[in-house]
């Protein structure tokens, strides 16, 4: 297979997990802080990926292995979060900050008082015995394949 087309499929791969990470959300499944962090790094592999077919070279398609692997990692200590293998952040682990609200606020339940906390640490959707974390792992690793193979056949 050609550089080119070994690019296009890691691009568009990414592509495809973002899009379908939009879908989840618009069928109802919010993102938590560290799904949302999973987003990036396809994002910047698209990018790249566009990049790469317009200019030669190792350079653009390492980088966008090294994408593909962040967000694999990120990934997997997602899946840690969610199996319980170790603790997660603050910001979604249920914790909040709730020392800048008074008495009268925390006993209002008439109101929101900000958005919904999607918690990290529980899996929203699975398959498999898979979360969606995981299957990125497995998936961005597999791109992260893709990728190299495309750096090497760079001239």
């Amino acid at each position: 297979m050609s550089r080119n087309m070994l690019i296009l499929l890691a691009a568009g791969g990414s592509a495809a997990l973002l899009l379908g990470a939009f879908g989840f959300q618009m069928l109802g499944y919010a993102p938590c802080q560290m799904c949302l962090w999973q987003r990036w790094p396809h994002a910047a592999a698209i990018l790249i990926g566009l990049l790469a077919l317009a200019l030669p070279g190792r350079i653009l398609p390492i980088l966008g292995a090294l994408a593909a692997l962040t967000t694999a990692g990120i990934g997997v200590f997602h899946t840690g979060v969610e199996r319980g293998w170790w603790e997660g952040i603050t910001a979604c682990a249920g914790a909040g900050d709730i020392t800048t609200l008074s008495a009268g606020d925390l006993l209002d339940t008439s109101r929101e008082v900000g958005p919904p906390l999607v918690r990290c640490d529980e899996v929203a959707w699975e398959f498999l015995w898979l979360s969606m974390a995981s299957w990125n792992v497995l998936l961005s690793l597999a791109l992260a394949l893709i990728w190299i193979a495309a750096a090497r056949r760079s001239a």
